[in-house]
């Protein structure tokens, strides 16, 4: 009877066929007003039902359960006041609380009874297919009835598709245990858990990273995917996981997975995000919150990501919710251990860890980002341990990513220097933890240790001297020199230290300098020469260009070939006077450093002192620190007016 019509009046359900009905059903909150034979000829149960009534007439309903929440005096009640409205001797009333998928799977399952065509989609078949077992719409009692439509939907339609998959699954949340006896749980997932696995992913519509794809000239965001599936409950994401890693899956995948899931449901994960998503129907609780974070850290793949920074950022915001929600040590120690396996893709925003425990004094969290660098240096020593002979390459990658921890490492010791209950043992534990060859210059450490001393004014000369003593002088550039040159915050000892490395490389500079200056002039190469020593090698790899280059060669000697050579010629002169001066002041500081030396050597016969300003006051030094600046007055006079070169070329 396709032509058969229903309408919904307040919490009543009709079918208007013109007929009076004969049966009502009760499920849930709604009463369905329905007649006894099209319901009689597809659905098994019902057929018993109003069989057994027609049978005992004194029996005026039955039911499969009773309603626990309504007691038996509130049932005779209803039941006579619909006998009062309906009048009707012959009438069937038949209660189903309890009901798979609720009145909106009994009205789909009544709609198929009369005939009427029903919209299967991957949101309601599960609920729909659950109904039809209870109510025993098999194909042996009707042909083509409602079980094996709904099977044919969910083999053909639902499981080739991921997405829908994911929503069939998230419907048999309210359909467990029944969902699970008829499979479909366990299909819905295997569906998933193989179509992740597939070798080409795009043919499925889900992307392992989120980005915009431009296919056949559209622009579409391809992460649907991943918020189909953070809709699902937790039990149910930990099964879909574990089917997952089962099948080998990609840990990228796995782990874009967790990452999109614990933001959905923990607030404070992304600190562009401090709050839960509001789609998410309640906020979990705090030990919701734990069972969930302890559950995405123990399946986060222990490889090392392949992908961005975001991944890291996402992994430092685990952590500062698990310190929060004061999860398992176990657990901080896993993800302290991810975290180090990829710290060089990490930032200085993200080691600010604050400290949430009252036993640190300090503002951050020192000791947890000392654990971090700890796991990630072990991991290079187990990585380098088992190197085989011609991994070259791996050892370059394995040196950069050591440098980028240095710097980052000294970047955090500059933040965090301010702190004033930073002990200097914990400053200069973290200092030193990392190797010598981590640190291609020491500015950094450099500019930490000054941080440190100038918000630590009141620690002994013995603590300076030991923080200054992580620096290696020999590793400071000649800026770091000038202004170390000039700290009066750092002891005697490192600024002497200082001068005389300052010095070594002055000695350096103007060595090899002087060794470009007395080369004789015919010594040096002509421009004509080294022109026509290119064009020889041009000439070499293009036959063909020979006879033009060979031309070019005369016509540029005799145009601007001997200009040339008598402009480098003057310039040799004036960096000849130049090194003159350079050289009457390197001598000036030697003979001052010496003064310097002999002073100090007095004082340690007399005895220790205190206070390092003290002792640049008894010494009473004549010198300028500014040591590493060729543009001194003496310089100019020395050279007769003539420019001296830029400082910057004789660091060189």
């Amino acid at each position: 009877m396709a032509a058969d019509k229903s309408t919904s009046k307040g919490q009543a359900w009709f079918c208007t066929t013109g007929l009076p009905s004969d049966v009502v059903v009760e499920v849930d909150d709604m009463t369905f007003h329905l007649h006894k034979f099209p319901l009689m000829s597809k659905s098994k149960k019902l057929h018993d039902l109003i069989t057994q009534q027609e049978a005992n007439p004194s029996t005026s309903t039955a039911r499969l359960q009773k309603k626990s929440s309504a007691t038996a005096e509130e049932q005779q009640d209803d039941e006579i006041e619909e006998e009062e409205e309906e009048n009707e001797e012959s009438y069937c009333h038949i209660s189903l609380p309890v009901f798979p998928g609720g009145s909106d799977a009994f009205e789909a399952a009544a709609k198929f009874c009369y005939g009427v065509k029903i919209d299967l989609s991957s949101s309601n078949v599960a609920p729909i297919r659950c109904a039809a077992e209870v109510l025993e719409m098999t194909e042996d009692y009707a042909l083509d009835n409602l079980i094996s439509r709904t099977e044919k939907f969910i083999s053909q339609s639902v499981l080739k598709n991921i997405k829908d998959s994911i929503r069939a699954l998230k419907s048999c949340e309210k359909l467990i245990p029944l969902a699970e006896t008829l499979g479909i749980v366990e299909r819905c997932i295997d569906s998933i858990a193989v179509r992740a696995s597939s070798a080409d992913p795009t043919l499925f519509g889900w992307p392992v990273n989120e980005r915009v794809e431009i296919s056949g000239g559209r622009r579409k965001t391809t992460s649907s995917w991943f918020e189909e599936l953070a809709l699902l409950s937790l039990p149910l994401f930990k099964r879909l996981i574990f089917a997952m890693k089962a099948r080998d899956l990609s840990p990228e995948v796995i782990e874009n997975c967790l990452i999109h899931y614990a933001k959905k449901y923990i607030p404070g994960v992304s600190r562009s995000n401090r709050k839960a998503s509001s789609s998410s129907s309640s906020v979990p609780t705090e030990s919701e919150q734990r069972e969930l974070l302890e559950t995405i850290i123990a399946n986060l793949p222990a490889q090392k990501s392949s992908s961005s920074s975001t991944a890291t950022r996402f992994l430092f915001g685990l952590l500062r919710t698990a310190n929060i929600l004061n999860a398992s040590e176990g657990c901080k120690a896993a993800l302290e251990r991810k975290i180090g396996s990829q710290l060089e893709q990490a930032t200085l925003d993200d080691l600010l860890i604050p400290s949430y425990s009252y036993l640190n004094e300090t503002l951050y969290d020192v000791q947890c980002v000392e654990r971090i660098l700890g796991y990630f240096l072990d991991g290079l020593e187990e990585r380098s341990a088992g190197r085989i002979e011609g991994e070259e390459e791996n050892s370059s990658v394995r040196s950069a990513a050591l440098m980028l921890v240095g710097k980052l490492i000294d970047g955090y010791l500059s933040e965090i220097a301010s702190d004033a209950n930073l002990k200097p043992e914990k400053f200069l534990e973290l200092a030193v933890a990392l190797p010598e060859h981590a640190r291609l210059f020491d500015d950094g450490l450099y500019r930490a240790v000054d941080v440190y001393l100038k918000a630590h004014p009141w620690i002994s000369e013995a603590d300076r001297e030991k923080i200054c003593g992580i620096m290696d002088c020999q590793k400071l550039t000649l800026e770091a020199c000038t202004h170390a040159a000039q700290n009066e915050r750092l002891p005697l000892r490192a600024v002497v230290q200082v001068l005389f490395f300052e010095q070594l490389q002055l000695r350096q500079a103007i060595a090899g300098t002087l060794i470009a200056a007395d080369m004789a002039p015919e010594d040096l190469p002509r421009p004509s020469n080294l022109r026509g020593t290119e064009e020889q090698d041009e000439a070499s790899d293009t036959a063909e260009a020979a006879p033009a280059v060979a031309a070019e060669v005369p016509r540029a000697e005799t145009s601007g070939g001997g200009a040339t050579w008598r402009a480098a010629v003057r310039e040799n002169q004036v960096l000849r006077l130049d090194m003159d001066s350079m050289r009457s002041r390197v001598q000036e500081l030697e003979r001052e450093c010496s003064t310097m030396k002999k002073v100090i050597e007095k004082i340690d016969k007399v005895g220790p002192r205190t206070g390092g300003g003290g002792w640049r006051g008894k010494f009473g030094c004549k010198f300028k620190t500014q040591v590493c600046d060729s543009h001194e007055r003496t310089v100019v006079e020395a050279g007769k007016g003539r420019k001296p070169p830029p400082s910057s070329s004789v660091g060189r």
